[in-house]
C-alpha cells in the first residue's frame, strides 16, 4: 500500500538551497502627473494653518498623498498620478469637510480647487483619527488582493488558515503544497522576500505565522518583470502590518480558542514615528493543541509482501504548535533625498506530535498481518529574515533604491517510531533482525538554509508619458542537510541502508529587468518589460556515489501589459508574461525515505523545469472585476507520483514531470451593497484543464471543470456590533494522477466595539457546519504502479468540532497635532519604503 501519510514523520525533509546573483539592467515607465493647491478658511475669514489636506482614491477611500496648509492657509500636493480622487480636509477644533469627486488626468499641470470655508466644532476634538475601510478583496492588474485586516475571522488565526480562506488558493493539509487557481508552483514572499523553501517547509512557516501581523495578501496571478520570474502558477506576497502613525502608538491582542484542543495567542506592538525616525516592534506568541485523523483503503498487488492484498489503515494524530514571531524595525530620513532602514523579522516554532496508527494487511485468500505503530516525532523551526534598505532621490522624478537581505532557516526533525507486526492470532509475523520490519526506528533529519540576495532598482521619469524603471539582483543560496533512519536490532541501533543523506546544495541566480511604462493617451496605458535570469544549481551527496547534480539555465522572461480606461466606471486589461518553476533539490535528490515496507519516498534526479505562458484579458466596471486566463504549463511537476522502481519490487513515491497542462480560467470578484448596514462580495474562478501524463503505465489525457467559489457577507449592527458570514468550496481536481474529491467550509464572526476607545471584542467560529473532509484517489484515473487502488479520507480538527475563538484588542497612542502634521509633511513615502 502506498500513502505518504504512512509514517509520514519518517519522511524526513531534507533541507534545500538556492543561490543567486544579480545583474544591472533599466526599465522604463510613464503616468503623468500634476499637482492640486487650495486654501482653507475660518467662518470669519482667517487662515488655518497646519490642517491636514489628505488625498483619497475614490475606489478604496485609501490614502494616496498627504499635506499641510502654511500660515496662509494654503496647500500644494505635487507629483498626483492620473485617476479619480477626492480630498478630505480636517483641523483641531473645525469639522471635517470632503470635495466633490474630482478626477487628474495626463494633461493636467495643476489644479486649484479654490477657498474652502471650514466650520469650527462645538467643543475640542481629542484627537484627529483618519479611518479608511478597505474592501476585502480589492482587483489589481496583476492580481487580487486581500485586505486581511478588514476580516473579522483573521484574529486569532493562522496565516495559513487566512490563506486557505483566499479566493483560488488550495492547501492540500495532507501533502503540504499550496496550489493557485488550480495549479502548483506557487512562490511565497513575506514583504516582497521570497521564501526559497520546499512547499512542505513554507506550509509549516506559515502554520505558525500570526495572521495578527498580517496587513494584506496579495495574490498576483501575472507580475510584473521587476519580481522574480519563478513561480508558473503566480506568486503569493504576505505583507506583514506597519503602523505609521505619528508619535508613540501601540497595540494589544488575546485570543483564547478552543476545538477539540485548546488554543491562544498572544500578540503586541508599539511604534514610535517622528519626521526623521520610525522604530517598529512586534512580538506574537500563539499555541495550537489540535487533532486530525484519517482512514484508508486500498488494494494492491506487491511481491515483497506475498501478492495480491486489501489494506484498511486508520490514523490518528495529536499535534501541538508553539510559535514565537518578533519583528524589529528602524528607518531614518538621513535628508531631504535619502532615507535608509533595516527589519528583522525572527520565527521560532516547535511542532510535536504523537501519531497512533492501525494497519490490517490482508494477504489474498486469507493470511492476515496486523501492524499497530506509535510515532512521536518533533520538528523545531528558526527563522530569520532581516533587509536593509537604501532609497536616494537623484533629482526630481528619478530615484535609486538599494536592497541588501540574509535570510536564514534551521529545521530539526527526529522521530522514534515503535511498530509491531503480528498476525491474526496476535503472535509476532516478523523477526526483529529486519531492519525493514524493526519494532524501533528512528529518523533524524537536520537542515540549514542560508541565503544571501543584492537587489536595487533605478526609475526615472524620461518624460511626462514615459517612465523607465530597472534593475538588478543577485542571489546566493546554500543548503546543507543530514538525514538518516536507524533501526535498533538487538540492543544496537543499525543505520537502515540507503536512507542516509549528506547533502549540500549551492545556487546562484543573477537577473536583471528593463520595463517602459508608456501613456499612450490619456485613457491608454502599456509597459513592456523583460526579466532576465541565469542560474547555475549544483548538489553534492558525500552519502551516495555518483549523486550530484550540476545544471545551468538562462531564459528571458518577457512582461507585456495593456490597459485602456473606457469611461469614469469601466478599463479594459491585456497582459501577457512567461514564468518558470525550477525544482527544489528535495524533487532532485535521490534520497531513500521509509514509507511502509512496500514503497519508499525518494526524488527525481531527471525532473525539468517547468516552464508557463500566460495570457489575461481583463475588464473592470466600477468594483466589479471579470478576467479570462490561459495558461500553457510544459512539464509542470506533480508531487508524490507512483512507479515501481526498476527491480520491480518497491514502489517509488516521487514527483514527475507531466508532458504539459493546458488551463483556460475565468475569475470574477462582485462585490455588492445592499443596504448601509448590509455588503455582500462573491467571486468565482474556475474553468477548463487539460494535463497529460506520461510516468504511469498507459499515457493519460485528462479533461476537466475545476473550480472555486468564494463569497462573504458584512453586517454593520447597532450598539457598535458587526458581523461577518464567509465561505469557500474547492471543486474537484487533480494532481498527476491523484484525484481529489471538492470541499469547503463556512465561517462565522462578530465583532463588538467598545466606547470611549476601549478596544474590541472578536469571537470566530471556523467550520461552521464541519465540513472539513478531503477524500483522495490513487487509481481512479488510471492504473497505477502494483495495481493499486487506494481512497484515502483526511478529517481536520474542525470536521469533529468547530474551532472558537474570542480576541480582544485595543490600540492607544498619541494623536497630537504636531504628530500629525509630522506624518503627512513629506515623509510619508519615505517612511513606507523604510520600514519594509
Amino acid at each position: 500500500m502506498c500513502r505518504h501519510c504512512l509514517n509520514y514523520t519518517n519522511n524526513l525533509t531534507m533541507g534545500k538551497l538556492h543561490l543567486y546573483l544579480g545583474v544591472l539592467v533599466l526599465s522604463t515607465g510613464a503616468f503623468g502627473q500634476s499637482s492640486i493647491t487650495g486654501k482653507i478658511m475660518t467662518t470669519d475669514a482667517k487662515p488655518i494653518p497646519s490642517a491636514n489636506v489628505l488625498l483619497l482614491n475614490v475606489s478604496d477611500s485609501s490614502l494616496k498623498k498627504g499635506g499641510l496648509t502654511n500660515d496662509s492657509g494654503e496647500y500644494v500636493i505635487n507629483l498626483i498620478d492620473t485617476g479619480s480622487y477626492f480630498i478630505r480636509y480636517t483641523a483641531v477644533g473645525f469639522q471635517a469637510w470632503h470635495s466633490p469627486v474630482f478626477r487628474v488626468e495626463p494633461a493636467d499641470k495643476s489644479r486649484h480647487l479654490g477657498t474652502q470655508v471650514m466650520d469650527r466644532e462645538s467643543k475640542e476634538l481629542e484627537a484627529i483619527v483618519v479611518k479608511a475601510n478597505k474592501p476585502l478583496y480589492q482587483q489589481q492588474a496583476e492580481g487580487l488582493t486581500v485586505n486581511v485586516e478588514s476580516s473579522i475571522l483573521s484574529k486569532g488565526s493562522s496565516a495559513l488558515q487566512v490563506l486557505e480562506r483566499s479566493p483560488g488558493v488550495f492547501i492540500d493539509r495532507q501533502y503540504n503544497s499550496i496550489a493557485l487557481n488550480g495549479k502548483n508552483g506557487v512562490m511565497v514572499m513575506l514583504n516582497g522576500k521570497l521564501l526559497r523553501l520546499s512547499s512542505s517547509e513554507v506550509v509549516a512557516l506559515l502554520n505558525g505565522m500570526s495572521a495578527n501581523n498580517i496587513e494584506k495578501i496579495e495574490l498576483l496571478t501575472t507580475p510584473p518583470a521587476k519580481y522574480d520570474a519563478e513561480g508558473s502558477a503566480g506568486m503569493i506576497n504576505i505583507i506583514l502590518k506597519k503602523n505609521k502613525k505619528a508619535g508613540t502608538n501601540g497595540s494589544l491582542s488575546l485570543t483564547a480558542g478552543y476545538g477539540r484542543k485548546e488554543k491562544g495567542t498572544v500578540s503586541a506592538s508599539i511604534s514610535h514615528n517622528t519626521n526623521n525616525l520610525d522604530l517598529y516592534l512586534s512580538y506574537t506568541f500563539s499555541h495550537d493543541k489540535s487533532y486530525s485523523n484519517w482512514f484508508a483503503d486500498a488494494y494492491q498487488n506487491v511481491p515483497i509482501l506475498g501478492g495480491p492484498e486489501t489494506v484498511q489503515y486508520w490514523s490518528i494524530t495529536h499535534p501541538e504548535q508553539n510559535s514565537h514571531d518578533v519583528t524589529l524595525g528602524l528607518g531614518t530620513r538621513l535628508n531631504t533625498k535619502t532615507t535608509i532602514g533595516a527589519n528583522v523579522t525572527f520565527n521560532s516554532s516547535s511542532y510535536a506530535s504523537t501519531i497512533i496508527n492501525h494497519g490490517e494487511f490482508t494477504i489474498l485468500p486469507d493470511s492476515l498481518l496486523i501492524m499497530d505503530a506509535r510515532i512521536n516525532g518533533t520538528n523545531r523551526w528558526k527563522n530569520l529574515i532581516s533587509s536593509i534598505n537604501l532609497e536616494k532621490k537623484i533629482r526630481e522624478g528619478e530615484t535609486l533604491n538599494f536592497d541588501l537581505d540574509y535570510l536564514y532557516y534551521k529545521n530539526d526533525n527526529p522521530s522514534l517510531v515503535e511498530s509491531f507486526f503480528t498476525n491474526r492470532d496476535g503472535h509476532p509475523a516478523v523477526t526483529d533482525n529486519d531492519s525493514i520490519f524493526s519494532p524501533y526506528q528512528k529518523g533524524f533529519a537536520n537542515t540549514d538554509i542560508h541565503v544571501g540576495v543584492f537587489k536595487f532598482d533605478y526609475a526615472k521619469q524620461l518624460s511626462k508619458k514615459v517612465k523607465l524603471e530597472a534593475g538588478g539582483k543577485g542571489t546566493y543560496t546554500r543548503s546543507s542537510s543530514v538525514s538518516g533512519i536507524e533501526s535498533l536490532i538487538g540492543n544496537k541501533w543499525v543505520n537502515r541502508s540507503g536512507t542516509n543523506n549528506n547533502m549540500i546544495v549551492k545556487e546562484r541566480i543573477a537577473a536583471a529587468y528593463a520595463s517602459v511604462n508608456v501613456d499612450l493617451s490619456t485613457s491608454a496605458k502599456m509597459v513592456i518589460g523583460a526579466r532576465y535570469e541565469y542560474s547555475h544549481t549544483t548538489m553534492d551527496s558525500s552519502s551516495k556515489e555518483g549523486v550530484g547534480i550540476d545544471r545551468k539555465l538562462s531564459k528571458l522572461f518577457p512582461n507585456i501589459s495593456f490597459t485602456k480606461k473606457l469611461n469614469e466606471h469601466s478599463e479594459l486589461q491585456l497582459s501577457y508574461t512567461k514564468r518558470i518553476s525550477r525544482p527544489s533539490y528535495n524533487d532532485l535528490a535521490s534520497f531513500v525515505t521509509y514509507n511502509d515496507a512496500a514503497s519508499v519516498i525518494t526524488g527525481n534526479p531527471l525532473l525539468k523545469p517547468t516552464i508557463t505562458n500566460i495570457v489575461r484579458l481583463g475588464y473592470n466596471y466600477k468594483y466589479y472585476s471579470f478576467a479570462v486566463f490561459f495558461s500553457r504549463d510544459d512539464n509542470p511537476i506533480a508531487r508524490y507520483q507512483l512507479t515501481a522502481s526498476p527491480s520491480g519490487e518497491l514502489m517509488y513515491v516521487s514527483p514527475q514531470n507531466l508532458q504539459y497542462q493546458n488551463n483556460i480560467t475565468f475569475q470574477t470578484n462582485l462585490p455588492f451593497k445592499v443596504t448601509e448596514w448590509w455588503n455582500m462580495n462573491y467571486g468565482f474562478a474556475g474553468g477548463l484543464r487539460q494535463f497529460k501524463l506520461e510516468h504511469t503505465k498507459e499515457k493519460v489525457k485528462k479533461n476537466y471543470f475545476g473550480y472555486n467559489v468564494y463569497g462573504s457577507e458584512t453586517f454593520k449592527l447597532p450598539k457598535g456590533f458587526s458581523a461577518e458570514l464567509s465561505g469557500w468550496y474547492n471543486g474537484a481536481s487533480y494532481d498527476g494522477s491523484k484525484k481529489v474529491d471538492g470541499f469547503g467550509s463556512v465561517n462565522l464572526g462578530i465583532k463588538k466595539d467598545l466606547k470611549d476607545n476601549k478596544g474590541s471584542f472578536q469571537l470566530s467560529v471556523s467550520d461552521v457546519f464541519m465540513t472539513m473532509n478531503i477524500n483522495n484517489y490513487f487509481g481512479a484515473l488510471t492504473e497505477e504502479a502494483f495495481s493499486l487502488k487506494n481512497h484515502f479520507s483526511f478529517n481536520t480538527e474542525s470536521r469533529s468540532f468547530p474551532i472558537f475563538r474570542l480576541t480582544y484588542t485595543r490600540s492607544w497612542g498619541s494623536n497630537n497635532s504636531k504628530g500629525l502634521r509630522k506624518q503627512d509633511n513629506g515623509s510619508r513615502e519615505e517612511r513606507e519604503r523604510v520600514i519594509k
